[in-house]
């Protein structure tokens, strides 16, 4: 059943919120920024390191994100396959990475908004355990979400479909045809469309507030 704090006239009762490239600078590019260092061009150099990410599949790093293992196995097998592939890995990068990220205000206004105007908001990240104490400081969570779904609490990952059902019901229960979902990754954007859920890929996090706005706005 729909949460008892939906508001009838409006077409969304939920706005669900990527963290990194919504809610900070993205991740990829930090770590895209260290392919040159490895002879490789960014795109291939995430994939190496964090997998096909418009998949949910066994590659380690999905793994670490489901929680299945942890940040140590897999850095074990990253270097592994690195060794194989005669490729000289420095990972050293990946310490300083989250001291990067630059908080979007704007992001963290409409969040604010949105939560205090009765919308029900939520965080859903793939992220991994020994992240957790780093990353969740760097926003007012309490303060701008009903709820958080970190998928290496809940054993799944974007762009599987049911982490998004599970959001939506730890919401409430709110219909995916009632909410929309902002994230910087296509694939994450096409797991929420693919249950119904309207889906805004973020690049720059100013236009997508306004696009946002304009979704809320225009279909009320």
């Amino acid at each position: 059943m729909p949460s008892e704090s939906t508001t009838t006239d409006r077409a969304f009762d939920a706005v669900v919120f990527d963290f990194s490239g919504v809610m900070v600078s993205s991740a990829f590019t930090a770590i895209g920024s260290a392919a040159a260092d490895h002879d490789m061009d960014e795109d291939a150099f995430i994939e190496y390191l964090l997998g096909p990410y418009s998949e949910d599949t066994d590659h380690a790093w999905h793994k670490a994100e489901r929680g299945e293992i942890g940040i140590t196995d897999w850095i074990t097998d990253t270097m592994s396959r690195a060794e194989a592939d005669g490729l000289g890995l420095d990972l050293g990068f990946m310490a300083s990475m989250l001291g990067e990220l630059e908080v979007y205000d704007v992001m963290v206004d409409a969040a604010r908004t949105l939560r205090s105007d009765g919308y029900r908001t939520a965080l859903l990240t793939n992220n991994i355990a020994e992240g957790r104490d780093s990353w969740r400081p760097m926003l007012p969570l309490d303060d701008l979400f009903d709820d958080v779904v970190d998928s290496s609490e809940v054993g799944m990952r974007k762009p599987n479909p049911m982490i998004y059902r599970l959001v939506l019901d730890r919401l409430g229960g709110i219909t995916p045809e009632r909410a929309i979902m902002l994230d910087d990754h296509p694939g994450n954007c096409g797991g929420a469309r693919h249950i119904g859920m309207q889906a805004i890929l973020v690049d720059d996090p100013a236009v997508a507030v306004d696009e946002l706005h304009a979704m809320l706005d225009g279909m009320s």
